[in-house]
């Protein structure tokens, strides 16, 4: 187990790429944090799972992270519970879809508290053990759209691109701390939201599921395929450890050759 005895924070872990690192890291040995909005129930059951299938200790914090008050109390019970956060992982986010004139500026405000505030209130809050401890890992997850760019998802890539500026400036004023702080920039991951779109695209068009599927990657990612969410995990985990102490301050696309091509799905 590489990582054995360290605590991982997830935002936004319930499902997902985040539900996948935190799975990922718990077969590391790592307790977990599991943070969402989806309820108690719901949430407490996902951590058992995680106590019954890897032997970690793991509990659900229901924090709206674009509350910062509930980030802290969050915080507080993991360090209550754990003594320490060793890693932090900023995967919440909200999706707000429209032209610029037509956003709501409440949902902007929330997009913007959501996706990159949440991340500066986690990180301010795990830092200063992480300088006592001399270790510590920070993981942004941006997306494809942190640099390329497309209509309709102003908030959204906005948030993206901040997130990118944000990890440059973390491993900046850590350098040589023993904490780095890189990104991840996942491609299209097949999410509920995805299997919709294609859903709608075979009964409109009458064709199979297959040819929708293709369909709506031909212009995402030239690979054809969607990037998976444990390959998104595998690759944080490995960011986390020893082998990878040297990088910090990196952006790691994980979009089956989107961003090499620059080709943007509409």
């Amino acid at each position: 187990m590489l990582l054995k005895g360290r605590t991982v924070l997830i935002t936004g872990s319930t499902a997902g790429i985040g539900l996948a690192a935190a799975r990922s890291f718990a077969a590391e040995g790592c307790n977990v944090v599991l943070n969402g909005i989806e309820g108690e129930e719901m949430g407490s059951a996902l951590a058992q799972s995680i106590q019954d299938d890897f032997g970690t200790d793991a509990f659900f914090d229901s924090a709206d992270v674009g509350d910062h008050h509930a980030i802290e109390e969050m915080f507080a019970t993991a360090i209550n519970r754990f003594g320490k956060v060793d890693i932090v992982v900023n995967n919440a986010v909200v999706r707000f879809f429209g032209p610029v004139e037509e956003t709501e500026p409440a949902d902007w405000d929330r997009a913007i508290s959501v996706n990159l505030t949440s991340a500066f209130h986690t990180i301010r809050l795990a830092l200063p053990a992480m300088r006592k401890q001399g270790w510590g890992r920070i993981i942004n997850v941006s997306s494809v759209f942190g640099t390329l760019a497309t209509s309709d998802r102003a908030s959204y890539i906005t948030t993206k691109t901040a997130l990118l500026g944000l990890t440059r400036a973390i491993a900046m004023e850590t350098l040589s701390s023993g904490i780095t702080c890189n990104s991840v920039c996942p491609g299209a991951v097949n999410t509920s939201r995805s299997g919709s779109m294609i859903d709608a695209m075979v009964a409109d068009s009458g064709i199979s599921e297959d040819e929708a599927k293709a369909k709506f990657l031909v212009g995402r990612q030239p690979d054809g395929s969607f990037v998976e969410s444990d390959s998104v995990a595998a690759m944080m985990v490995f960011l986390c450890g020893s082998a990878s102490g040297s990088i910090t301050g990196a952006s790691f696309p994980i979009d089956g050759g989107w961003t090499v091509t620059s080709v943007v799905g509409q």
